[in-house]
């Protein structure tokens, strides 16, 4: 039998190989499916602002029973039926899902491809797949900023936070993990229709990314050592800017790229025509260039390896010595 501990090597290999493959059936979009099935019954726009805030609490209550639970039985049920290295691949293939180092990389670096080859408007097209401000007017730089943006942003909920709950609980706890994103993603924003339906999914998604953001920011720092770019930079850019981000984790992963390459973050950003200051983070040393969109899919790389390494050599100690079960 495999060593349980291989479920993390396993993993990665498989998002390497096969990715996150884009279907109907995907986990995550039968989670967002779940979701907006649960909206419809639940959010009455003329509602009070605190009976939104309990329904939005219910929905939140109900997907996280109901994915962990499906997840859970599933496994259950198939344990005695398949070889226990059967079942090691299932469960590695299912957290394969909920990881995207893969797709994320590849996603940058396509974006990448579109400007070394001066194409701007299909650069900008790709562009708005993976942000939500307006991309029809941004310029090469202007391009690259939102590409490091978001590829830094998503190192944690994309790579760090499945993988920390998976080793922390299993993996129905990552799929639960991936839900509470989901949530956030689908109803966590700030305007007349969620500020208040979408709050308990907001505080969520703060407080399941707490921990594994900041394991983020010293795997940043590490993987900057490896790579020859700038550790100590990034540590700096961390400890001076990160809480300057609106949310509590994300500008930690963002001010520790930043700090990486040298370069800065953050400025004016446009939401349907309609300017948003962003803190600026990390130190001006660079003009940022498609260059450095590469740079930040080698860091993603850099601190999935890491952090799957260190999963993994605690996952043999803990089976070795009967700390895991």
């Amino acid at each position: 039998m495999i060593n349980p501990a291989w479920l993390f090597p396993l993993t990665l290999l498989i998002d390497t190989v096969v990715g996150d493959p884009r279907s109907c059936l995907h986990p995550v979009a039968l989670i967002g499916r779940l979701i907006v099935w649960l909206e419809g019954s639940l959010l009455i726009d003329k509602d009070s602002a605190a009976a939104k805030r309990v329904k939005g609490a219910l929905l939140v209550l109900a997907v996280l029973v109901f994915v962990f639970g499906i997840v859970w039985g599933f496994i259950r049920i198939l344990a005695p039926l398949i070889p226990a290295n059967g079942l090691l691949f299932v469960e590695a293939l299912i957290l394969s899902f909920m990881i995207s180092p893969r797709s994320l990389s590849q996603a940058g670096l396509q974006i990448s491809r579109r400007i070394l080859d001066k194409d701007i408007v299909e650069a900008r097209r790709q562009v708005g797949q993976i942000v939500g401000r307006d991309t029809e007017r941004l310029d090469e730089r202007e391009i690259t900023r939102a590409t490091v943006e978001t590829m830094a942003e998503n190192i944690v909920d994309g790579i760090v936070s499945p993988l920390f709950f998976a080793w922390l609980g299993g993996v129905p706890l990552a799929v639960l993990y991936r839900a509470v994103n989901t949530l956030d993603s689908m109803i966590a924003y700030r305007n007349a229709r969620y500020e208040d339906f979408g709050m308990v999914a907001a505080r969520t998604d703060d407080v399941f990314n707490y921990i594994p953001a900041r394991i983020t920011g010293l795997l940043i720092i590490i993987a900057a050592f490896f790579l020859r770019h700038d550790a100590m930079g990034s540590a700096r850019a961390i400890w001076r800017d990160a809480a300057k981000h609106p949310s509590p984790n994300s500008g930690i992963s963002e001010a520790g790229v930043a700090g990486a390459l040298g370069v800065q973050l953050g400025g004016i950003n446009y939401y349907g025509g309609i300017a948003s200051l962003r803190p600026t983070m990390g130190f001006p040393l660079q003009e940022l260039c498609e260059l450095h969109i590469r740079q930040t899919a080698a860091i993603i790389y850099g601190v999935t390896g890491l952090f799957v390494a260190l999963l993994t050599g605690m996952s043999i100690l803990g089976y070795q010595y009967g700390w895991l079960v």
